[in-house]
């Protein structure tokens, strides 16, 4: 016959850590962290013992735990505070790593079918040019596109408003232009840019600022955004190969809409600042 486990009797904890599938070592580091600690502790030898009605719990750990749940969320839900939020953030944390493993599984592909990236370079003057533009900042390179696309729908905004005749990425002869560092530290400062013409204003909410001219290291992507930095690795190795250093952001022009273009037919020239020579 199978015992019964009596809610008054303490239970050590290796009986405990077996009942609930945890090791003794994962059941003393809730225990530190707060998470569960033991119905009592005895003060000559340090043992710990844990009540039947603590299993719950420490199933419910084991749980979230095997489902990549964060301690300090689990620790959220068994307070009962508010659980639904606590799981809702880390499911959508969780979504977002899907989608940047799917876009790494996409270029991975792509390399596998066509090799290490290339790019034909070319060199071209561009002139300075006057653009209205918006900023921000992504706290990291996954967090890069999401910044990226709310920049552009904001700018796009802006421009609709002050009646700039914004008609997506193209409409009116609309260029956008987007302005990443070489170099991707801790905080990675964003730029969207659209071209204004001589004497008109940027519109509310929005800078006016120059951007530079000068000579240009430029290659053309095919394809979708996310798949970009590929180009940009050709681009930059070409640049590294023949000693020209790069004196400014990466920019991208994007040169239709993706609103009604398919990912797979999106052209963005790369244009990579490069320093004078006399």
């Amino acid at each position: 016959m199978l015992g019964r486990v009596n809610d008054d009797d303490p239970l050590a904890i290796g009986q405990f850590a077996r009942l609930v599938r945890l090791s003794v070592k994962q059941l003393r580091h809730y225990a530190d962290l707060g998470l569960l600690p033991p119905a009592r502790v005895d003060p000559d030898t340090g043992y710990r013992y844990y009540r039947a009605d603590q299993a719950r719990d420490a199933l419910s750990i084991g749980l979230l735990r095997s489902l990549d749940v964060p301690l300090a969320a689990i620790k959220d839900v068994l307070s009962g505070q508010d659980p639904a939020s606590a799981l809702s953030d880390v499911r959508d944390r969780l979504d977002d790593e899907l989608a940047r493993r799917r876009r790494s599984l996409a270029a991975l592909e792509r390399i596998l079918a066509r090799g290490l990236p290339t790019a034909e370079v070319t060199l071209r003057r561009e002139e300075p040019q006057r653009a209205a533009v918006v900023r921000d900042v992504a706290d990291s390179p996954q967090d890069i596109g999401r910044v990226t696309s709310a920049c552009v729908g904001r700018l796009l905004a802006l421009l609709a408003a002050g009646e700039q005749g914004a008609q997506g990425a193209q409409g009116e002869g609309l260029r956008l232009i987007g302005l990443f560092p070489v170099d991707l530290g801790e905080y990675i400062p964003i730029t969207i840019a659209a071209a204004l013409p001589e004497g008109r204003p940027a519109p509310p909410g929005a800078t006016a600022d120059l951007l530079p001219g000068g000579t240009f290291a430029c290659a053309t992507h095919t394809g979708p955004y996310d798949q970009i930095d590929l180009t940009a690795h050709a681009l930059l190795a070409w640049c590294v190969e023949r000693g020209h250093a790069p004196t400014g952001p990466i920019r991208e022009v994007y040169l239709n809409d993706p609103a009604t273009t398919a990912p797979d037919h999106l052209v963005t020239q790369l244009l990579i600042p490069l320093e004078e020579t006399s």
